[in-house]
């Protein structure tokens, strides 16, 4: 059984890094390599990983390493599956929404100095896409039962407001620190664009949580009992 982890892809160092270390922590858990692949940005893509000697025609389990349902998740990878030929893949969802990833949002945003009282802002990537708008919903929706008050969301790119704006509204609004929760993978420009918000605190990427490894791990593990049974 092969093991491949899609990520959306960084040019940054720091990101690539970050994705790296996150596929050896859930290697380890393991005990099986995990293959790395891309949708975007830059290379190999799913379908380039899926159709090389080490995992054509042997049964594959690919895990989205995507916190929503959008288009890379719901269009791009099946697309790559096709493409690959390969006769034996399961793809297993998305990572979020979850309530697993939730607690690891509200565990990141306690780490980065976050009180109750702060207003917080879930921040994503951002996206056009429907049905992942609903998953980013839902997420917010979960974190605020966490924090125990309002999560607004807000994008670093694709879709209003923009995490500046949102941190600037909050802070006239309720004139109290405001805290950014960094709905993203790893580290990379909409990252640094988190950072440089003006918000009073911005929790780190999931990918540096030290859980998330054992959450993705759970996820190859469950795909790949059916096939073993």
């Amino acid at each position: 059984m092969n093991l491949v982890l899609v990520a959306h892809g960084t040019r940054r160092p720091a990101g690539l890094a970050m994705i790296g270390d996150l596929a050896e922590n859930v290697s380890r858990l393991l005990d099986r390599t995990v293959h790395v692949a891309f949708v975007d940005v830059l290379g190999p893509t799913p379908s380039e990983v899926l159709s090389s000697g080490a995992v054509a025609h042997q049964p594959t389990t690919v895990v989205p390493a995507f916190l929503s349902r959008g288009y890379h998740v719901r269009t791009d990878l099946p697309a790559h599956v096709a493409a690959s030929g390969h006769p034996r893949v399961t793809v297993t969802p998305a990572l979020g929404p979850s309530h697993q990833i939730a607690r690891l949002v509200g565990e990141q945003l306690l780490k980065a100095g976050w009180r109750p009282g702060d207003s917080v802002i879930l921040a994503a990537a951002g996206t056009s896409d429907p049905v992942a708008r609903t998953d980013l919903h839902t997420t917010a929706t979960l974190v605020s039962a966490l924090t125990g008050s309002r999560v607004e969301l807000a994008f670093a790119a694709t879709g209003n407001p923009t995490v500046a704006e949102a941190v600037a509204n909050a802070r006239r609004r309720s004139g109290r620190p405001v805290a950014v929760a960094s709905y993203l993978l790893a580290d990379g420009i909409f990252a640094h664009q988190l950072r440089n918000s003006g918000a009073d605190v911005v929790a780190d990427p999931l990918g540096t949580h030290p859980r998330l490894a054992r959450l993705i791990a759970n996820r190859f593990h469950r795909a790949r009992a059916p096939l073993a049974a």
